[in-house]
């Protein structure tokens, strides 16, 4: 991952993996449909690129493989494929916290900080955001 995106911080990529193997453990915790924050969908697209080690842990955690889909059709969204348009990152932060793991508030915004408490969708351009 380093080396495939340079501009990330020394320590970020440890810290995005870390963060995309909590979010693939939380998909296969819920039935709502999910999606990563894009630094985290980087670890995502990581991992996939090592299939076996890929396989492996999907077989591990969920007993099948997690397909990344990045634009489901409007009526086949679930645990294993991205957020849709309008489906808040807020929901995939507290699947994560749900299924026991920690989030790195950078990693996904303000969502999994002071977000929370300020409005009601946690992502940019909401009808309440105070960024907006």
């Amino acid at each position: 991952m380093a080396r495939d995106h340079p501009e990330l911080a020394g320590d970020l990529p440890a810290r995005i993996l870390d963060q995309a193997l909590a979010f693939l453990a939380a998909c296969v915790a819920t039935t709502e449909p999910l999606g990563p924050s894009d630094l985290v969908d980087i670890g995502w697209h990581t991992f996939i690129l090592h299939t076996r080690d890929y396989a492996d842990f999907c077989q591990r955690i969920a007993g099948r493989f997690i397909h990344h889909q990045p634009e489901p059709p409007p009526d086949e969204t679930g645990p294993t494929t991205p957020e849709p348009l309008g489906v808040p990152i807020s929901r995939a932060v507290a699947a994560i916290r749900a299924a026991g793991f920690a989030t790195d508030p950078e990693l996904w915004g303000r969502t999994a900080g002071e977000c929370q408490s300020q409005c009601n969708q946690c992502h940019p351009g909401c009808h309440d955001s105070p960024t907006r």
